[in-house]
This record gives C-alpha cells, structure tokens and sequence, in this order.
C-alpha cells in the first residue's frame, strides 16, 4: 500500500477536531482528566511538559484519537493546549517568526506525527516522522492552540514537549578586523564573523553570536569546498572597512555590525543590510533593504507559486502536499537585484519578501553564500556548489506506471507479474511507457523479480521499486533488473539531510551494481537533491484547482536549480476523466510523469479506479494517446534540454520570468499559470471546466500556434482561445528548431534510428544544438556523446537550413539518417534543394513514407513538408527553399 499518512489524516480532520476541546487554566499532571495547558507571556517564558508512557502506537493518524472524553489521560494520543499572549508587532522582526515546538522521545526511532490547531480548529502547523527532537513553528502565535501529539507506532515510550518565547538580540559595535588573501575575521563583542571569498564574484559569511563559527552540515550539502580567491585587498573607508575582489567590493560597517555587497564601482549595491544581525533563543535572521521593483524567486518547490515578493516564504521538512505546502524546500532564493543567497544548513527558515527582506533560520549561526550576476548566472553558480542536474536515463522521460500488485489491499490479492498485463496494456493501447514502480512498501511486497523484470523489458520498460525502510537488498535487486527508486516518507519522512543521504544512497546503489543511470524518486527533499533525484510533490485528491496550483509550483522550482519536480497525472486519491485528461495533456510537456494506481475512486467515492490513460474509453483515450505519443515524438528536445541542465543548472520547465526578465507582465497573474518548455514552447493549460481559454500571455516575439498555424505578434494576450477537451493551447516561438522522433515513435529503444525529424518556424537566423548519447548507460560522463548544429536562415526569397555533422561519438549512433522537415509559416515554394540536387515536389505528405526524398507544402496549414536522402551523420549538407 502507498499510505503517506499526513494526506489521509487531514482527510478526516473534522473528527480528529473533536477530540480538542479548549481546555484553560493552570498546568495540571499529564495523568489527570483533560489535557494539560499552559500559558507564555512576559511572566513564562517557557514551558515543558511530559506526556503518559505508550506501550503501543494507534498506526493510524489523528481520526484514530479518540475524543477528549473518551481519553482523558491522554492513554491513546497526547494533548496539550498552549496560551501565548504577547504584546502586537512581538513577531515583526523575530527570527524564528513563532513559537518553536518539539517533542523528544525516549527511543529516538519512535514515529509519531505533531499537529497544531487554533482556537477555531484549523490547522497551523505540523510534522511527521521520527525525528529526534521533531519541531514545528506555531507562526506569529497568539491566542490558544491545542497541541496533539499521535503516537504512531511507538514501543513503551513517552516523550518531553517543549515550548518558548524566543528572545532577541542585535550585534553591537565592530570591535576588530583583520586577514588578507581572501579570508577575513571579524567581531562585535561576543559575536564573531568570518567572510571567504570563493571567486571574484562569489562570497561566504559565517557568524556565530556566541563566537564558536560551527558547520553542522559537514559536506552533506556541498561536497567540496570551493578553494578560497586569495586576489582581494582591504581598505578603511571610515564609517566601514571595505574589501575588494575582481567584481565586488564589500562593505563591513562600524557602528553597528553591518554589511554590504555592492559592485566593483563601490557606489551602486546588490544588497544592503538594513539593520544588524539579529539573534534569538534558537535562530538567526538577516535584514535587507528591498528594491522599489526587486523580485525574488527560488525557496525550492513552494507549492502554487513562483514569485515571492510580498510573501513569506517557509522553509522546512513539510508533508502538506497541497497549496502553500513545501516539502522539497530549499534554504536559497535569487533576487532579480543580482544576486543570490544559499544558507547552508539542515535547520528549518522563514523567508518574508516584504521590505525589508528578512530571511531566518531556526539555528543561531548563520551560514551564507552570496552568487552575484543574473538570475540563471546565480542559479547555475548555486547548483554548481549544491550538484548540478543529474542526468537522466532516456526511458526516464518517458510516462511512469506504479502500484502495488503482491499484497495490495484495495484492490486484492495479486501477483507482481500482474504488472506485465498492465505494461502491454500501453503497447495495445499505442502509448509509450518508460517504467514501472511494483510494490509501493507499505506492506507491499514483490515476488519473481527477475522475471517480471524480464517481462517489463520486452514491453521496452524498466523495473522499478520503491522502498519504506531503506535499501538493505539494493545490490540483489538491481541485478535482477531495478533501474528506478522511489522513496516514501516512510523511509525519507524526516527530510533534510536523511533524504538527501537517502536520495544519494539510491542512486549510487544503482550505478555501484550496473552500468545503468541512477533514476529516484523522492517526495520531501533538500538543497542539493537535485543532484539526485526527481521531485515529486506528494500525494493529492484531483480538481480543477489541483491542477490550477501545480502549474507555478513546476516552474517555481527550476528557479533553485530543480530540473525535475512533478505531480501525480490525474493525482492518486480521485478520477474524473475531463479532469485528468486535461492535467495529462500539459504535463507532457514536464520533463517526467507518473500515474498512481491502486488508490483513487471517482470523484463520488464510491467507484474504485485506476490511473493507466486508456481506462476512461472514447474520446478521452485518443486524447490522452495524442499527447503521450507527443511527448514521446519530442524526447530529443526534451533530451538536450536534460544535457543542458547538467551544465547551466536550468530545468526545461521554465516561468515566463526567467526568459524574458524585464517583461512586468511575465509576473503578472496570466503568466503566473502557464510556462515554457525549454525557450521554444510556451504552454497555457487548461485549469477549469471550460471549453475556451482566457488570459493567454504571449511575450514579445513571434507565436506560433502549434495547432493551427496562426501566428501572434507578443506582447500580447489571448481571450476566447478556442480550446476544446482536446487542445491544449500550445505556442511556438518563432525562429524555433525543435528536434523530433520520427511520427508513430513509442519507444526509445525500438525507434527508426534512420530518421531524425526538425520542426522548424523559421524567423530571421536561429540556431540549435542537438545533444544525443546512448541514453542509458554513463558512458557520457566520459565524453560518449555527440552534438549537431542546425541553423536556419530565413531572409527574402530563400530559406536556407544548415544541418552540420554529428560531432562525437557514442554507442549506437547511426552511420547515416534522413531527415524530415516540417517548415512552418511560409507560401509554398517555387523548389526544393540540397547539394544533391532539386527534390521532387509530391501529391500530399504521405508520399513521403515512401519516397526516397522530395518535398509537399500543405496549402490548408502552410507547412511544407520535406524528406531528405539517408546522409551520413559524419557529413554536413544545406538545404534550400526557394520561394
């Protein structure tokens, strides 16, 4: 069973409600009837508490506690209610932003989960897991707030709570300066400081207010340490000390403790502390002067939104899968001002965008690196500190299909080798499938593994599984064929640097027993996981607003260097079949997708469903089949863009903002909800029950509509966009060459190798890269691979395309190849020709199918059509239209 137990809790919070009834007044004993209370305010600082001892967990979530009055010693799942009463503006400027809760365990394995509600019964916050403590934030509390701790599956154990008001100090006066090549220390009383400079535009910060500079992270986060700048030289200025590298001077002010990073004029600031360093019990926050138009992006997955300005942003382990939720979080955000910040810790931190800009950790150290230079500069200087991309398998990009089949209990006892029917259920159904989860871990076994294995491979699959306590057979099973991992929350549920561990363990232990890439799978992560894995948001109940939210979340998290962050297709709990069409159709264009099986039921609750794209019939199958099979058609594009992320750092899956970053319109509310796909595809999904699509931006620039050719001229914005259940409204920018497989294409590995198709919307001269390997194995990473550039001139009469020799080599690249060309937004033209000669002009464009070569310009589309000879992929050739 896949069971993520925060999601089916709060399914039912409304009985888990009634079990939290307000109690006031003075502490009382754990033992006696009612839960015990407490209050903080001027006079009570903190609080402790214990709770009863518990023999047993409920394995269950917060519907399996009983009623307070049914529980009035707390025997089944601990209580507590906290009053906090504090002066207003007590949270304007704290760094922990809110009361800090923990829990501690006398067996630090134990797994329980922490809820806090409000004296209105809403949830405010939470946590999951077995963390040793495990802590939550009550933010900018006020009021009563009833704490319910379920003991999930624990083994005579109690715990000790703890709750504080944190307390604030500032850094005083500079008391000393010093250090040259690169490293200096500084100090403000008990508070010392020291600042690194990695390169000429790249900076570390380190300050400990009680003097002892600590790193906690280790080099689980960074895994080497960049090698400090030496060439930097120092000066008094008066009011500051200024250190000057290559690129930017740094400013160390006086009275009191500030600092500055302005650029190598010293006279124009990329960020400016507006107040001192400011410390609390358990944090430490900085304070920043925000630019009249700054922007601010990054924080990792923060789900339903990209851009942060006027926002506080959470980051922390988190298993709220809907919006607002954040649990692939990451502790790093990028300012349109030019620079970038990543704090290297495991310790949770709030955000807040308003002005000033206040970022704070619940630690009180604080540990920064500071990236200058624009927003995809910083991003691929943060992932080279972090990890760069990995680089996927090529059946990773290719449609998932998971479930539990030995052992499942909703759908009955079956056999793991009941997942072959369903893998040639795709091949009957003309759908590509890049691999199968067949277990899912809780309490899902599997059974003749290599066979299944075996079997998924003839349907041109992979074998995968997922894990909930570790990978004690990791080296067993990749030998019978694993290529995939998928890690639950009951093994990564505590986040931070336990996932990331996790994340790297799994993919190390494929690539340690195999020749193959490490594919994982994760749903709650940290900086640094994108070195590893494919983030996946978690698990959540289909509607039109699920769909609505996860369009900016996808493209949110490229903005931390996140090149794959996905969502269920058509989400795990529920299935509608207008709705999950609709979310099919524009996650194909996200680099990597899954459907969840075994768990939803229509949308009554009543009917049990599965989530394979065929199961709804007509005419949603063909829909679905349109865009899978597009997908798959677009692979190369989508490949080279896996290739690009590995050296820039940027995911294919991009916001309108990161392209055109001095268009204001790219962060308005229509751009909040479409994206591009790599630079060439802008894609508006359709989000409600409609029919036609409103509020399309379309930025400066040439569009093309995939569909029906018609061309916009950006800036622009579409209404009444004509987009029946099966359109998604899809542009294409002008100048585009996108690289394709050959139509009917359903695999990777049974592909015709002999053909490779170009799309092209020729526009002035435009250029593109294709970037090829052999897909599987890492034999890339020693330089087995192979790159073409094709150039496209459109000037007057004549457009010619350039296609160069295919540079480097790699196994099973093809000798020689044709070449299809689908050349869009032109008349027809007068000929065709290549080196070789005129191609002949044919009937329509399926006699290309069997022509040798020649050309066919469809008048109802304005595409011309044209099929070069086979030409060896070592030889350049040109190609001429003549209008």
């Amino acid at each position: 069973m896949r069971l993520l137990r925060p999601q089916l809790r709060r399914a039912a919070l409304a009985a888990a409600l009634t079990s939290l009834a307000a109690v006031t007044g003075p502490v009382v004993p754990a033992h006696a009837a009612g839960p015990p209370a407490a209050v903080l305010d001027d006079g009570h600082q903190s609080v402790t508490w214990q709770s009863p001892t518990y023999a047993k967990g409920t394995l269950g979530g917060a519907t399996s506690c009983p009623a307070v009055a049914q529980d009035p010693d707390g025997a089944v799942c601990a209580r507590f209610d906290l009053t906090v009463n504090v002066p207003k503006g007590y949270w304007d400027d704290n760094p922990e932003g809110g009361v800090p809760i923990s829990v501690q365990w006398q067996n630090p394995t134990d797994d329980f989960d922490l809820y806090i509600y409000d004296a209105d019964g809403k949830e405010v916050a939470e946590s999951a897991g077995t963390a040793d403590p495990e802590a939550t934030v009550i933010p900018k509390a006020s009021g009563t707030y009833h704490v319910l701790v379920v003991p999930y599956d624990v083994h005579g154990g109690s715990f000790t709570g703890r709750a504080y008001l944190p307390q604030t100090a500032d850094a005083g006066d500079l008391t000393s300066f010093s250090g040259g090549k690169g490293s200096y220390d500084i100090a403000a009383g008990t508070l010392k400081a020291k600042v690194d400079f990695l390169a000429d535009d790249q900076l570390r910060l380190r300050a400990a207010p009680d003097g002892t500079i600590t790193d906690p992270a280790g080099s689980t986060i960074i895994r080497k340490q960049p090698e400090l700048q030496p060439r930097t030289s120092s000066f008094d200025a008066g009011d500051y000390y200024g250190v000057r590298s290559g690129h930017v001077v740094l400013r160390v002010y006086k009275h009191p403790l500030r600092f500055g990073l302005y650029q190598a004029d010293n006279r124009t600031a990329i960020w400016q502390e507006n107040a001192p360093l400011r410390w609390s019990t358990s944090g430490l926050r900085q304070s920043l002067t925000r630019g009249a138009d700054e922007q601010f992006f990054g924080g990792g997955e923060q789900n339903g939104s990209f851009s942060h300005r006027d926002q506080t942003v959470h980051v922390a382990n988190s298993t709220n899968w809907n919006e607002g939720g954040y649990n692939n979080s990451q502790p790093f955000y990028v300012s349109s001002g030019g620079y970038g910040v990543f704090r290297n810790t495991f310790a949770p931190g709030i955000y807040d965008f308003g002005s000033p800009v206040r970022t704070g950790q619940q630690e009180r150290r604080l540990d920064a690196y500071y990236f200058t230079g624009d927003v995809k500069s910083v991003i691929g200087q943060y992932t080279s500190l972090v990890g760069k991309p990995f680089m996927p398998p090529v059946y990773g990009l290719e449609p998932g299909d998971s479930d539990c089949y030995l052992h499942n209990a909703n759908r009955g006892e079956r056999h793991t080798t009941d997942a072959l029917k369903v893998a040639d259920g795709y091949v009957q159904n003309q759908m590509p499938l890049g691999w199968m989860l067949v277990n899912d871990g809780y309490g899902c076994g599997y059974e003749n593994l290599p066979q299944t294995g075996e079997g998924l491979r003839k349907d041109h699959a992979q074998l995968g599984l997922w894990t909930q306590n570790g990978l004690p057979n990791q080296a067993e099973e990749v030998k019978a064929g694993v290529r995939v991992r998928k890690l639950d929350v009951a093994w990564v549920g505590n986040g931070y640097d336990f996932a990331l561990n996790a994340c790297d363990q799994a993919k190390a232990g494929i690539e340690d027993n195999s020749d193959a890439r490490g594919f994982v799978w994760l749903p709650v992560s940290w900086a640094g996981a994108q070195r590893c894995g494919v983030l996946w948001s978690g698990d959540q109940s289909l509607s039109w607003d699920y769909i609505r939210w996860q369009i900016p979340t996808y493209a949110g998290a490229t903005m931390s260097g996140i090149a794959y962050n996905t969502g269920d297709v058509g989400s795990i709990f529920r299935r509608d079949p207008k709705m999950y069409t609709r979310d099919l159709q524009w996650k194909a264009f996200l680099p990597t997708i899954m459907t969840m099986d075994g768990w939803a039921k229509d949308m009554t609750g009543k009917e049990q469903r599965d989530q394979q794209p065929w199961l709804d019939g007509e005419p949603y199958t063909s829909i679905n089949r349109k865009y899978l099979q597009l997908k798959e058609r677009l692979l190369p594009y989508m490949y080279t863009l896996s290739a690009e992320a590995t050296r820039t750092g940027i995911g294919a899956v991009r916001p309108l903002a990161l392209e055109y970053p001095h268009d204001k319109a790219a962060l308005g509310p229509n751009a909040k909800y479409e994206f591009l796909a790599g630079p060439d595809f802008l894609v508006a999904p359709v989000y409600s029950d409609t029919s036609v699509r409103n509020g399309i931006y379309l930025p400066e620039g040439t569009w093309t509509d995939y569909w029906t050719g018609r061309t916009y001229q950006g800036p622009t914005t579409i209404d009444n966009y004509s987009a029946p259940l099966d359109t998604l409204p899809l542009f294409v920018k002008g100048g585009a060459i996108v690289p394709m497989w050959p139509q009917g294409t359903l695999s990777w590995q049974n592909r015709d190798r002999g053909e490779l198709d170009y799309d092209l919307y020729p526009q002035g001269d435009s250029s593109y890269t294709l970037y090829e390997d052999d897909g599987v194995t890492r034999q890339y990473d020693a330089g087995s691979s192979a790159t073409q550039q094709v150039e496209v001139h459109s000037h007057g009469p004549v457009t010619t395309v350039e296609v160069g020799a295919s540079e480097g080599s790699y196994t099973g690249k093809p000798d020689a190849r044709s070449y299809r060309f689908t050349v869009h937004g032109q008349s027809a033209p007068r000929l065709v020709v290549t080196q070789g000669g005129r191609l002949p002009e044919l009937e329509s464009a399926a006699d290309l199918d069997t022509a040798a070569s020649g050309w066919y310009h469809d008048p109802a589309t304005g595409v011309t059509h044209v099929k070069t000879p086979s030409v060896p992929t070592d030889d350049q050739f040109s190609l001429h239209l003549i209008h």
